[in-house]
């Protein structure tokens, strides 16, 4: 699916997504990515849903942002307590959905002019 993004608003957006692949700023990535409204692109080491692990929630609020978007795949799963505590603690808001929803609610709050970072897992065709 293709998505409208605002070319002059400078931030990350997401372009399209679809079986195997999500669209960032018209580049397509086949992986599993961290993706600020203003930072870089990072691809965040997540295969599956199962391999998700606390390190990997840890890595997020490093960057800080105001809202967390875990895209978990194809259907929305929802991780063990324990993984989400780091999240908790910091006080940083998230919301678990799968991968699509994240991608449209993404776009909506990143039009918006919120601090939101993107925890996208992108699962294989």
């Amino acid at each position: 699916m293709k998505l409208q993004s605002d070319p002059h608003s400078g931030a990350n957006t997401i372009t399209g997504y679809g079986d195997g692949y999500v669209e960032i700023n018209q580049t397509p990535y086949a992986h599993a990515v961290l993706l600020s409204s203003d930072g870089a692109i990072a691809e965040w080491p997540v295969k599956t849903f199962e391999d998700l692990e606390a390190g990997h929630f840890s890595q997020m609020i490093d960057l800080k942002p105001e809202l967390i978007l875990i895209g978990t795949g194809k259907r929305q799963r929802f991780p063990k307590p324990e993984l989400l505590k780091s999240l908790i603690t910091a006080k940083i808001g998230f919301e678990i959905m799968d991968s699509q929803a994240a991608c449209r609610t993404y776009n909506i709050l990143v039009g918006e002019g919120r601090q939101v970072l993107l925890a996208l897992i992108v699962e294989p065709n």
